[in-house]
């Protein structure tokens, strides 16, 4: 299992090469996601975090994914700073003996990520900044798991 909060880039490529490598695993589902503008105005936007606080509430629910769905492996790696639009932004993999818990755990971490993971967000337009309210679609698809 890695954990990795960071502001530098990352090649998701370069970070599935050899990925549950080892493991007996037979199956392997990654997902990275990017920087969206939903108001068509947006510049960028700016990731804050806590470092330490962030990384072990991560780590806390990929050791949970990890139990749950008995995983071979996990990643997650999650940016702060400023983002522009098009921008990985995060990325999850999993790796376990078979598909159907590949996709849950990575599903179950990624809802995890958007709507608890500690990191405020602040979008950065033209008419200045404003920041970004949690949203309830992203609880709703916490009730699920």
């Amino acid at each position: 299992m890695r954990i990795a909060v960071q502001s530098a880039p990352f090649d998701a490529a370069a970070e599935i090469a050899g990925f549950g490598a080892g493991t007996n695993a037979g199956a392997l589902v990654t997902f990275t996601g990017l920087v969206r503008d939903d108001s068509g105005r947006m510049q960028a936007l700016e990731l804050e975090h806590y470092p330490g606080m962030t990384e072990r509430a991560i780590a806390k629910i990929a050791e949970e994914a990890m139990t749950r769905w008995s995983l071979a492996d996990c990643l997650v790696i999650h940016r702060f700073g400023r983002l522009t639009v098009g921008e990985p932004i995060m990325m999850v993999a999993t790796a376990a003996r078979h598909r159907a818990a590949a996709f849950e755990a990575a599903e179950f971490l990624m809802d995890y990520l958007k709507s608890r993971a500690p990191f405020w967000k602040k979008e950065i337009s033209p008419d200045g900044t404003c920041w970004v309210a949690a949203k309830a679609s992203d609880e709703d698809a916490l009730t699920r798991w």
